[in-house]
């Protein structure tokens, strides 16, 4: 009897060790359900998939922007968009310098000189500091129509608001134009540019980050192909490549073209781009209207990415994230202007997802 109860303890023993090693190892396996997210980043939900949704009252804020299509290799590839809260020309020298990329060779920035007499366009006091430590040459092309439709007006323009102040300006389509190839097109085979365009090794893209009438929203992927073709070539990306004229054609098509020049363009320089868009004056309406509609919502803050679809998209999140942004998103909508960044992502122009990256930590 006692060599039966030493045998069955032994075995109660052994049964308890095995259990207790099982839970152990259980505990021991990582959790690669969600990924982990430090407390300063967040991840789109954007992607080719999945459509950015209206904004409603009761939706939150832009700390819950993320994580909808985040896997377990969350973080491999993903582009980081850095942001701050602060707009002043300090801030926007930090932004610049959270990239770590350093701009080489003849560098020019491209900036938007807005249309007179009340354009929303990015002030000078606000962008000296960041144009003269860069040291390069602001750059920009002739408009359709309006005040910067010809050499001498935009000239003046530019002057009038303080950009030959800043650094030398270059025109960059008032000595004509060229052609550079789109080699992932589905509406343009070619993007019209200013002759002075291929001068420059690195672009610095400025954008004011706002509405637009024709393409629902303006940010980098605009500020970049519309920003630096010439008059024809606009009208060419608006018309899909049908016209060098007007600004009509089809919607989605436009917004396709945009896409593509955009592409064609950074792919000609080999990517050489850095990008920070400016969410301040957040009207409707673009820095081409002299006279654009009031803002009626909050500045949001200054981002900045290598990337200008994870650029781009995490503006546009914003704009839905925030309590006071129903007029920007109706116009948003109203031009299906999501779809530009549908079409960049599909081509290989960048990521819709991305890493939200605060700076003001």
């Amino acid at each position: 009897m006692k060599r039966l109860l030493i045998i069955l303890c032994s075995l109660c023993l052994v049964i308890f060790i095995i259990a207790g090693c099982s839970d152990d190892i259980q505990k021991s396996v990582p959790d690669i359900s969600s990924p982990g997210i430090s407390s300063d980043t967040s991840a789109s939900s954007g992607n080719e998939k999945q459509e950015t949704p209206a904004k409603t009252e009761n939706d939150t804020d832009e700390d819950d922007i993320a994580n909808t299509n985040a896997d377990s290799s969350y973080g491999a590839d993903i582009p980081v968009v850095y942001m701050t809260r602060e707009i002043n020309p300090e801030s926007l020298i930090e932004i610049y310098q959270a990239l770590g990329v350093e701009p080489f060779g003849n560098i020019a920035i491209k900036v938007h000189t807005g249309e007179p007499p009340n354009s929303n366009y990015l002030r000078p006091e606000l962008i000296g500091d960041l144009v003269r430590s860069i040291g390069g040459t602001i750059v920009e092309t002739n408009a359709v129509a309006g005040n910067r439709a010809s050499n001498a007006k935009h000239l003046q323009v530019a002057k009038d608001h303080g950009f030959l102040d800043l650094a030398p300006f270059d025109l960059l389509d008032a000595d004509g134009e060229v052609s550079i190839s789109v080699n992932n097109g589905e509406v343009l085979s070619e993007v019209i540019v200013g002759v002075n365009v291929p001068n420059y090794d690195f672009y610095v893209v400025l954008s004011h980050f706002k509405g637009h009438g024709s393409a629902g929203y303006g940010g980098a992927i605009k500020n970049v192909s519309i920003g630096l073709a010439s008059a024809p070539g606009k009208s060419l990306i608006h018309s899909a490549g049908a016209r060098r004229t007007g600004y009509t054609g089809d919607q989605d098509k436009f917004l396709k073209g945009m896409a593509e020049a955009c592409a064609g363009i950074i792919d000609y320089f080999d990517g050489n781009f850095i990008y920070i868009n400016v969410m301040n004056r957040l009207s409707v309406d673009c820095d081409c209207m002299g006279n654009p509609a009031k803002p009626d919502m909050h500045d949001i803050g200054i981002l900045a990415s290598l990337d200008p679809v994870a650029l781009d998209q995490a503006c546009v999140d914003l704009v839905y994230a925030a309590p006071d942004g129903a007029s920007l998103i109706r116009r948003i909508e109203s031009r299906n202007g999501i779809h530009t960044l549908e079409h960049a992502a599909a081509i290989g122009l960048g990521s819709r997802e991305y890493i939200l990256v605060s700076i003001d930590d």
